[in-house]
């Protein structure tokens, strides 16, 4: 029997480091092939929703000094929070080994973990719609393009990763520290290598992935990115808490959810919560994200409901930089 492990991007504060991952059988979900004419790139897509996951599989974390063993949860997700002292970790990205022991196999990767620079910014941001063209308001819209575009002929908004650069130098003198970057969004785990291929084609800044549970079987495939989205609600706040010395800016769109849960989590965090953008993803401005806007602004929080990315990137020069 045969089994292959997927390892996400870790992080770390001065007490803690979080690693995160699947185990599944056979095979995780395919990196996407650039060169797929759309025909067969639309199977690459459906057969990462074809996956099943391995429970119950033994994982030990080895770094440095430290060995931690755990096991994989019901859907093969593992998920370590592992306490750390008198070891020194270095601001910046360190890799790890993972041994996973299932039925008398042993097999074992590296994965890598990120401990952000001092600083005073974090930065989080939405995926679809917020920098990635998704067409989120027309479900057979976004499932087309999903299933007919291959990863590179996917679009970015104009000016967007310009933005996200600048924000991720933010209050930075040397240009090889970056701010705390995380992209939290309501696609699934399925989704992850296609997500970071694309943030590499197109030089946005590294960052963390927290994305949704993970899904098996056709009628999940259909179903991607929709549901409920308070998944994001308590991802956002755990990332605030685990870093409660940070200020951050918080990056959506309103085609979805973004702004009712960036108005909750700055009600919360009033004094953790610098900016908040919200990208207009119709023709004309929503009352209700106006009305959100208007709260926000009340909270001390500074904000910009905004059309195109040379509009925020405006807005940060003159507030942030």
């Amino acid at each position: 029997m045969s089994f292959d492990i997927k390892i996400y991007r870790g992080y770390a504060n001065e007490r803690k480091i979080l690693i995160l991952g699947h185990v599944f059988k056979k095979n995780a979900p395919d990196v996407f092939k650039l060169d797929k004419p759309w025909y067969k790139h639309i199977w690459q897509v459906i057969r990462m929703f074809r996956i099943k996951t391995e429970n119950k599989a033994v994982i030990v974390f080895r770094y440095k000094d430290l060995e931690v063993q755990s096991k994989t949860l019901d859907d093969g997700h593992f998920r370590l929070m592992i306490p750390y002292k008198n070891i020194d970790i270095d601001a910046g990205w360190h890799q790890f080994e993972i041994e996973v022991k299932l039925d008398g196999e042993i097999k074992t990767e590296t994965g890598e973990f990120v401990k952000p620079y001092p600083g005073e910014y974090g930065i989080i941001s939405d995926i679809d719609d917020t920098f990635l063209v998704s067409h989120s308001k027309s479900f057979f819209k976004k499932l087309y393009v999903m299933l007919t575009r291959n990863v590179n002929k996917r679009k970015v908004f104009e000016n967007v990763v310009e933005h996200y650069r600048f924000l991720n130098s933010l209050g930075r003198k040397d240009n090889d520290t970056n701010n705390a970057f995380f992209y939290v969004s309501s696609s699934e785990w399925n989704l992850y290598n296609f997500i970071v291929e694309f943030t590499k084609i197109h030089n946005f800044p590294k960052a963390v992935l927290q994305l949704k549970t993970i899904k098996s079987g056709l009628r999940d495939f259909i179903a991607t990115g929709r549901g409920d989205h308070q998944h994001k609600y308590y991802k956002i706040r755990h990332i605030v808490e685990f870093y409660p010395e940070l200020r951050f800016v918080l990056l959506g769109d309103d085609s979805q959810q973004d702004p009712y849960i960036y108005q909750d989590i700055s009600i919360i965090f009033p004094n953790n919560i610098s900016t908040v953008y919200i990208r207009q993803t119709r023709k004309h401005p929503l009352k209700k994200v106006n009305q959100i806007i208007k709260n926000l602004d009340g909270l001390g929080v500074k904000t910009c409901y905004f059309r195109n990315s040379e509009e925020a990137i405006k807005h940060s020069r003159e507030n942030l930089g």
